[in-house]
């Protein structure tokens, strides 16, 4: 978000709305991991259902083999940047993982690794 629209006096989401999405969130991920065995969130994910549930399209591909290239980041970093991706997809009311949530959980990343390493 840039510094404009967090000053702006534009409308904001209350906490009312924000709790609505994350019980949304959450009601699909009970969904989706049904099935699974100690699987309750997209946090506890093992690489198998990554696979199957945080798919990206070419432009994902690019921008995530981008950011591991230039941040140098782990397997697991990879890992918790496409759970987290796959969150903000769900927080969006998303079937898929989009561009624009993998940019965004990269850019947690970077300011995760910027802020508090």
């Amino acid at each position: 978000m840039k510094y404009k629209e967090l000053r702006g006096s534009g409308a904001t989401e209350d906490s009312a709305a924000v709790r609505e999405r994350v019980v949304r969130a959450r009601e699909c991920q009970s969904r989706r991991y049904a099935g699974e065995r100690k699987v309750f969130s997209n946090a506890q994910m093992p690489p198998k259902l990554i696979r199957k549930f945080c798919a990206i399209g070419e432009d994902g591909e690019k921008m995530l083999e981008n950011a591991v290239a230039r941040m140098g980041l782990s397997a697991r970093a990879h890992d918790r940047i496409l759970k987290v991706a796959r969150t903000i997809a769900d927080l969006d009311g998303s079937q898929n993982v989009e561009t624009r949530h993998l940019g965004e959980a990269i850019q947690y990343r970077t300011l995760d690794r910027s802020y508090w390493a």
